[in-house]
């Protein structure tokens, strides 16, 4: 596909039926763009931004309406002409793989430069790193049945291209509410050596989450396995230890990540009740009870024996 048939090519026909279910103005489009909106705003807090491959504007929308000066700009006429009339003045047709015509404190790109020819793409990643220092990026690296999808690509292809231009992945930052390969590119005037210590810092920890969830699974197989040799129940029925065991496979990854999820919930919880009032009159009142009886003095058994009978 050349190039300038690319804003015939996304129109009616593929947002009915190109973007997995039809693209349109509904709840499901502008609550997926507001979800994503609501985190750019509260974990980057942008001043101005940049949707490129905005299609109708929802991401625009959503940013704006948390005070935030957005704009979008897409090569379908089609879908600019789609954009909600509030957002109108604010969305543009027109091709980021020409060059920007400002600066912005953030670039947003999801799932457009699959679309892209390759010397069109490599074009807009220098294009987007010229206009701006942080860029929130998306392409599928593995959908090959969509017929527009010219240029699909491996997250390390996209990375090193990214790379070319001096900006690096921020690897503590966590894009997958976009999609599962979305990654947060900065510009980075940092040594190589330092660089090469985060990335390597991340690959360890990734390392050895996976590879203790791989042991943790193989020894609950070898469990599973050791219990249905020993005593099988009768054909097609699983006794309850058999069971169980299948039960606790198939649910231990979700069931560590809940548990970390409540560790940090009443770590949170813990830091709220430690900076607030009642804790620190709390700290005080117990202060003034050692002091006037210490532990284990006549003082402290009396004081514990009233205790005792005022419970319920």
């Amino acid at each position: 596909m050349m190039e300038g048939e690319a804003g015939r090519v996304f129109d009616a026909y593929y947002f009915a039926h190109g973007c997995g279910r039809p693209y349109q103005r509904d709840e499901a489009w502008l609550g997926f763009f507001d979800g994503i909106a609501e985190r750019i705003a509260r974990e980057i807090a942008p001043r101005t931004v940049l949707d490129a491959g905005c299609a109708m504007g929802f991401l625009v929308e959503g940013l704006r309406r948390r005070g935030i000066e957005a704009y979008g700009l897409d090569i379908s006429e089609y879908a600019i002409e789609r954009v909600h009339p509030d957002m109108r003045p604010y969305c543009r047709a027109g091709s980021i793989a020409d060059p920007l015509a400002r600066s912005y404190d953030l670039i947003v790109s999801i799932e457009v430069l699959e679309h892209l020819p390759a010397d069109a793409g490599r074009r807009t990643i220098a294009n987007l790193c010229a206009a701006s220092p942080d860029v929130l990026f998306s392409s599928t690296p593995f959908d090959y049945k969509e017929a527009t999808h010219f240029n699909v690509q491996p997250p390390e292809v996209w990375a090193e291209l990214f790379a070319q231009c001096g900006f690096v992945r921020d690897v503590d930052f966590d894009a997958s509410f976009i999609t599962a390969w979305a990654a947060r590119f900065r510009a980075s005037h940092a040594p190589a050596a330092r660089t090469l210590r985060d990335y390597e810092r991340k690959f360890w920890a990734l390392w050895k989450e996976n590879t203790d969830l791989r042991t943790l699974v193989l020894e609950m197989r070898d469990e599973l396995a050791q219990a249905e040799a020993s005593g099988r129940s009768p054909e097609g029925v699983e006794d309850a230890s058999t069971r169980s065991l299948r039960e606790r496979l198939a649910l231990s990854e979700s069931t560590q990540a809940a548990e970390a999820s409540r560790r940090r919930d009443l770590e949170l919880r813990l830091q709220d009740l430690q900076s607030g009032v009642g804790w620190g009159l709390l700290t005080r009142v117990r202060r003034l009870r050692l002091r006037l009886a210490p532990e284990g003095s006549r003082r402290d058994r009396l004081v514990k024996s009233f205790l005792r009978r005022m419970r319920p």
